[in-house]
């Protein structure tokens, strides 16, 4: 009996790979669902200017909420081949 293998205990389905669309890249992700703050970082890396407000749409969704908008410290429910659309406003 082989006792090096290790045994996950994560719901089916968590690492999966997702190929999304973000700003016209393709992006390749993990998991169920993505954050506002991570659509954002794939879009534009690192966002610590506290000046900047980034509006995320997104269509092709999942399930009965194929198309809208998520806001800071919303989730969606991602799937292959959604697209995510970023814009970053300076506050002036």
């Amino acid at each position: 009996m082989d006792n090096s293998v290790e045994h996950k205990h994560e719901a089916p389905g968590h690492n999966k790979e997702f190929t999304i669309i973000v700003n016209g890249r393709e992006k390749v992700v993990t998991g169920k669902e993505i954050s506002f703050s991570q659509v954002v970082e794939l879009a534009f890396g690192t966002t610590s200017n506290p000046n900047t407000i980034y509006t995320v749409t997104y269509k092709r969704g999942e399930g009965n909420k194929p198309e809208g908008t998520i806001v800071d410290g919303d989730t969606v429910k991602i799937k292959n081949g959604m697209i995510f659309n970023v814009t970053a406003t300076d506050k002036s």
